[in-house]
Protein backbone atom coordinates (compact mmCIF):
# COMPACT_ATOMS: atom_id res chain seq x y z
CA UNK A 1 0.00 0.00 0.00
CA UNK A 2 1.57 3.63 -1.07
CA UNK A 3 1.68 6.56 1.23
CA UNK A 4 -1.27 8.26 -0.63
CA UNK A 5 -3.41 5.22 0.71
CA UNK A 6 -2.26 5.77 3.76
CA UNK A 7 -3.04 9.62 4.26
CA UNK A 8 0.96 10.57 4.28
CA UNK A 9 1.88 12.18 1.00
CA UNK A 10 5.42 13.09 0.83
CA UNK A 11 6.53 15.62 -1.87
CA UNK A 12 8.89 15.70 -4.57
CA UNK A 13 12.02 17.80 -3.32
CA UNK A 14 14.52 16.97 -6.26
CA UNK A 15 14.81 15.97 -9.65
CA UNK A 16 17.61 14.50 -11.82
CA UNK A 17 19.40 12.73 -14.67
CA UNK A 18 21.41 9.64 -13.43
CA UNK A 19 23.20 7.05 -15.85
CA UNK A 20 22.65 4.12 -13.56
CA UNK A 21 22.45 3.24 -9.81
CA UNK A 22 26.09 3.62 -9.03
CA UNK A 23 25.69 7.24 -10.19
CA UNK A 24 22.19 7.93 -8.56
CA UNK A 25 22.60 9.76 -5.57
CA UNK A 26 21.20 8.68 -2.05
CA UNK A 27 17.58 9.33 -1.27
CA UNK A 28 16.78 9.29 -5.07
CA UNK A 29 14.15 6.82 -6.78
CA UNK A 30 15.23 5.60 -9.96
CA UNK A 31 12.90 5.18 -12.69
CA UNK A 32 13.88 2.24 -14.67
CA UNK A 33 10.46 0.78 -15.87
CA UNK A 34 7.93 2.88 -17.59
CA UNK A 35 4.45 2.71 -16.39
CA UNK A 36 3.32 0.58 -19.66
CA UNK A 37 6.02 -2.18 -19.11
CA UNK A 38 9.10 -0.49 -21.25
CA UNK A 39 12.73 0.35 -20.23
CA UNK A 40 12.81 4.09 -19.27
CA UNK A 41 16.17 4.52 -20.58
CA UNK A 42 16.76 7.75 -22.49
CA UNK A 43 19.32 7.24 -24.86
CA UNK A 44 20.40 9.22 -27.47
CA UNK A 45 20.43 7.39 -30.26
CA UNK A 46 19.93 3.76 -31.62
CA UNK A 47 23.00 3.13 -32.09
CA UNK A 48 24.50 3.49 -28.54
CA UNK A 49 22.69 1.44 -25.84
CA UNK A 50 23.90 3.33 -23.03
CA UNK A 51 21.96 6.24 -22.08
CA UNK A 52 20.43 7.61 -18.53
CA UNK A 53 17.52 7.40 -16.33
CA UNK A 54 15.81 9.96 -14.37
CA UNK A 55 15.13 9.81 -10.68
CA UNK A 56 13.20 11.96 -8.02
CA UNK A 57 13.96 12.59 -4.17
CA UNK A 58 11.13 13.15 -1.46
CA UNK A 59 13.75 13.36 1.26
CA UNK A 60 12.84 17.32 2.94
CA UNK A 61 15.86 17.35 4.99
CA UNK A 62 16.91 20.51 2.82
CA UNK A 63 13.22 22.50 3.52
CA UNK A 64 12.63 22.70 -0.26
CA UNK A 65 9.85 21.32 -2.32
CA UNK A 66 9.41 21.00 -5.99
CA UNK A 67 6.09 23.01 -6.49
CA UNK A 68 6.33 22.57 -10.73
CA UNK A 69 8.08 20.57 -13.79
CA UNK A 70 8.17 21.57 -17.91
CA UNK A 71 9.85 20.80 -20.80
CA UNK A 72 11.20 23.33 -22.52
CA UNK A 73 12.99 23.48 -26.00
CA UNK A 74 16.48 24.62 -26.70
CA UNK A 75 15.41 27.83 -28.22
CA UNK A 76 13.23 28.92 -25.72
CA UNK A 77 14.44 30.67 -22.37
CA UNK A 78 14.29 29.23 -18.90
CA UNK A 79 11.25 30.31 -17.34
CA UNK A 80 11.08 32.70 -14.40
CA UNK A 81 12.08 30.42 -11.29
CA UNK A 82 12.85 27.74 -12.85
CA UNK A 83 16.19 25.72 -13.12
CA UNK A 84 17.44 22.93 -15.12
CA UNK A 85 17.54 19.90 -13.21
CA UNK A 86 21.00 18.47 -12.03
CA UNK A 87 22.79 15.60 -13.60
CA UNK A 88 24.74 12.78 -12.15
CA UNK A 89 26.17 11.54 -15.31
CA UNK A 90 29.15 9.09 -16.16
CA UNK A 91 32.52 10.46 -17.45
CA UNK A 92 31.33 10.14 -21.04
CA UNK A 93 27.22 10.25 -20.73
CA UNK A 94 25.68 13.94 -22.08
CA UNK A 95 22.21 14.30 -21.88
CA UNK A 96 20.09 15.56 -25.36
CA UNK A 97 19.90 19.29 -25.54
CA UNK A 98 17.39 19.49 -27.22
CA UNK A 99 14.45 19.33 -24.82
CA UNK A 100 15.73 20.35 -21.15
CA UNK A 101 13.32 19.31 -18.09
CA UNK A 102 13.10 22.43 -15.57
CA UNK A 103 11.50 22.35 -12.17
CA UNK A 104 10.43 25.30 -9.86
CA UNK A 105 12.32 24.83 -6.30
CA UNK A 106 10.56 26.89 -3.31
CA UNK A 107 10.64 26.69 0.49
CA UNK A 108 8.15 23.98 1.80
CA UNK A 109 6.61 26.60 4.40
CA UNK A 110 5.71 28.26 1.27
CA UNK A 111 3.36 26.39 -0.53
CA UNK A 112 0.11 24.23 0.31
CA UNK A 113 0.73 22.12 -3.07
CA UNK A 114 3.92 20.61 -5.10
CA UNK A 115 4.66 17.67 -7.34
CA UNK A 116 3.95 14.43 -5.70
CA UNK A 117 5.36 11.70 -8.28
CA UNK A 118 6.46 11.71 -11.38
CA UNK A 119 5.79 9.20 -13.48
CA UNK A 120 7.12 8.10 -17.39
CA UNK A 121 5.24 6.15 -20.00
CA UNK A 122 6.34 5.26 -23.56
CA UNK A 123 5.06 7.64 -26.25
CA UNK A 124 1.31 6.25 -27.18
CA UNK A 125 -2.04 6.50 -26.22
CA UNK A 126 -1.71 5.55 -22.92
CA UNK A 127 -3.20 8.11 -20.41
CA UNK A 128 -2.53 8.08 -16.07
CA UNK A 129 -5.44 9.24 -14.15
CA UNK A 130 -5.27 11.58 -11.66
CA UNK A 131 -1.76 12.54 -13.51
CA UNK A 132 -0.68 15.54 -15.77
CA UNK A 133 0.87 15.86 -19.04
CA UNK A 134 4.59 17.29 -18.91
CA UNK A 135 4.97 16.73 -21.99
CA UNK A 136 7.32 14.11 -24.61
CA UNK A 137 10.80 13.98 -24.33
CA UNK A 138 13.00 11.54 -26.41
CA UNK A 139 10.50 8.75 -27.12
CA UNK A 140 9.19 9.02 -23.61
CA UNK A 141 6.23 11.08 -22.07
CA UNK A 142 6.57 12.48 -19.04
CA UNK A 143 3.77 13.10 -16.13
CA UNK A 144 3.55 14.28 -12.60
CA UNK A 145 0.57 14.06 -9.88
CA UNK A 146 -0.22 17.74 -8.04
CA UNK A 147 -1.89 17.88 -5.18
CA UNK A 148 -1.61 19.25 -1.06
CA UNK A 149 0.93 17.41 0.81
CA UNK A 150 1.83 16.09 4.48
CA UNK A 151 3.96 19.53 6.23
CA UNK A 152 6.60 17.40 8.46
CA UNK A 153 6.49 17.44 11.99
CA UNK A 154 8.92 19.25 13.48
CA UNK A 155 11.19 16.92 15.70
CA UNK A 156 11.77 18.01 19.58
CA UNK A 157 15.35 17.82 19.93
CA UNK A 158 16.50 16.08 22.87
CA UNK A 159 17.81 17.92 25.94
CA UNK A 160 20.33 16.59 28.54
CA UNK A 161 19.90 18.01 31.92
CA UNK A 162 22.98 19.12 33.81
CA UNK A 163 24.50 17.82 37.12
CA UNK A 164 23.98 21.23 38.68
CA UNK A 165 19.91 21.20 37.89
CA UNK A 166 19.48 17.81 39.44
CA UNK A 167 20.84 18.64 42.46
CA UNK A 168 19.42 21.49 42.79
CA UNK A 169 16.28 19.57 42.48
CA UNK A 170 16.61 16.97 45.18
CA UNK A 171 19.22 18.75 47.44
CA UNK A 172 18.20 21.10 50.19
CA UNK A 173 19.30 24.83 49.00
CA UNK A 174 22.61 25.97 50.45
CA UNK A 175 22.95 29.40 52.37
CA UNK A 176 23.31 32.11 50.18
CA UNK A 177 27.48 33.77 50.13
CA UNK A 178 27.99 37.06 50.94
CA UNK A 179 28.05 39.64 48.11
CA UNK A 180 31.58 41.17 47.05
CA UNK A 181 32.72 43.22 44.21
CA UNK A 182 33.49 41.05 41.62
CA UNK A 183 36.02 43.78 40.56
CA UNK A 184 37.46 44.59 43.75
CA UNK A 185 39.86 47.69 43.53
CA UNK A 186 43.92 46.97 45.07
CA UNK A 187 45.11 49.06 48.52
CA UNK A 188 46.61 52.62 47.56
CA UNK A 189 50.10 52.08 47.01
CA UNK A 190 52.57 53.77 49.46
CA UNK A 191 53.73 57.45 48.75
CA UNK A 192 52.41 60.67 48.34
CA UNK A 193 50.29 59.70 44.62
CA UNK A 194 47.13 61.80 43.86
CA UNK A 195 43.91 60.31 44.09
CA UNK A 196 43.24 60.85 40.40
CA UNK A 197 46.24 59.41 39.49
CA UNK A 198 45.62 56.17 41.34
CA UNK A 199 41.75 56.10 39.45
CA UNK A 200 43.48 56.80 36.15
CA UNK A 201 45.95 53.83 36.92
CA UNK A 202 42.98 51.29 37.97
CA UNK A 203 41.23 52.11 35.16
CA UNK A 204 43.85 51.61 32.62
CA UNK A 205 44.69 48.13 34.38
CA UNK A 206 40.99 47.13 33.88
CA UNK A 207 40.70 48.17 30.10
CA UNK A 208 43.98 46.42 29.15
CA UNK A 209 43.25 42.48 27.91
CA UNK A 210 44.49 39.41 29.57
CA UNK A 211 47.21 38.43 27.28
CA UNK A 212 48.87 41.45 26.87
CA UNK A 213 52.14 41.32 24.50
CA UNK A 214 55.16 43.21 24.67
CA UNK A 215 53.98 45.68 22.49
CA UNK A 216 51.25 47.44 24.57
CA UNK A 217 54.49 48.23 26.69
CA UNK A 218 55.37 52.33 26.75
CA UNK A 219 58.38 54.12 28.00
CA UNK A 220 56.58 55.75 31.04
CA UNK A 221 55.78 52.06 32.48
CA UNK A 222 57.13 51.60 35.52
CA UNK A 223 57.87 55.48 36.27
CA UNK A 224 56.81 56.36 39.52
CA UNK A 225 54.67 59.69 39.38
CA UNK A 226 53.84 61.91 42.21
CA UNK A 227 52.97 65.44 42.92
CA UNK A 228 55.61 68.32 43.41
CA UNK A 229 55.24 69.22 47.36
CA UNK A 230 54.57 72.88 45.82
CA UNK A 231 50.66 71.47 44.83
CA UNK A 232 50.45 68.64 47.45
CA UNK A 233 47.44 70.00 49.32
CA UNK A 234 48.14 67.94 52.34
CA UNK A 235 51.22 68.65 52.38
CA UNK A 236 51.35 72.23 52.98
CA UNK A 237 47.80 72.48 53.83
CA UNK A 238 46.89 74.93 51.59
CA UNK A 239 43.42 73.69 51.40
CA UNK A 240 41.11 76.52 53.20
CA UNK A 241 43.40 79.03 51.04
CA UNK A 242 42.68 76.95 47.55
CA UNK A 243 38.26 76.74 49.26
CA UNK A 244 38.29 80.72 49.33
CA UNK A 245 39.55 81.30 46.20
CA UNK A 246 37.63 78.56 44.82
CA UNK A 247 34.31 80.55 46.22
CA UNK A 248 35.36 83.70 44.75
CA UNK A 249 35.22 82.54 41.04
CA UNK A 250 32.16 83.52 39.19
CA UNK A 251 30.64 81.66 36.57
CA UNK A 252 28.85 83.57 33.98
CA UNK A 253 26.53 83.05 31.81
CA UNK A 254 26.17 83.59 28.03
CA UNK A 255 24.46 86.80 28.53
CA UNK A 256 27.44 88.15 30.62
CA UNK A 257 29.91 87.51 27.84
CA UNK A 258 28.21 88.77 25.48
CA UNK A 259 27.68 92.22 27.70
CA UNK A 260 31.33 91.96 28.61
CA UNK A 261 32.84 91.51 25.13
CA UNK A 262 30.69 93.05 22.55
CA UNK A 263 32.20 95.11 20.46
CA UNK A 264 30.48 96.53 17.25
CA UNK A 265 33.45 97.06 15.19
CA UNK A 266 32.31 101.04 14.58
CA UNK A 267 35.50 102.52 14.35
CA UNK A 268 36.53 100.38 11.62
CA UNK A 269 33.26 100.54 9.50
CA UNK A 270 33.66 104.54 9.72
CA UNK A 271 37.04 104.14 8.73
CA UNK A 272 36.53 102.23 5.70
CA UNK A 273 33.68 104.80 5.04
CA UNK A 274 35.88 107.54 4.75
CA UNK A 275 37.26 108.55 1.16
CA UNK A 276 40.56 108.63 0.09
CA UNK A 277 42.22 111.64 -1.01
CA UNK A 278 43.20 112.07 -4.39
CA UNK A 279 46.41 112.48 -6.07
CA UNK A 280 46.43 114.70 -8.77
CA UNK A 281 47.72 112.63 -11.77
CA UNK A 282 49.60 115.33 -13.59
CA UNK A 283 53.07 116.99 -13.22
CA UNK A 284 53.82 119.50 -10.30
CA UNK A 285 54.68 123.04 -12.20
CA UNK A 286 58.10 123.98 -12.10
CA UNK A 287 59.91 126.49 -10.09
CA UNK A 288 60.71 129.92 -12.25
Amino acid sequence: MSLMEHGVVRPVTGVAWTSNTSTCPKDFTLISITEDGATANFTRSFAIKSGYYLCYSKDLTGGMVVSDIQLISDKDSIPHGYCYIAEHLEAKASVWKKKRVCVRIVPVGSVDTAVLDIKVTSKSKMMLQHYTYVGDIHGYVLWCRKGHFSSPTPQAKPRSVSLDLHRLSFEQPSAPLPLRPSNPLPPLPNGKLSQRRHTLQTQDNLDKTADCSIQGITALDGVPFSLHPKFDIQANGTALQLNSQLNNIRIKSFQDIENEYNYTFAVEESAAKRTRPSVPTGSAPSAQ
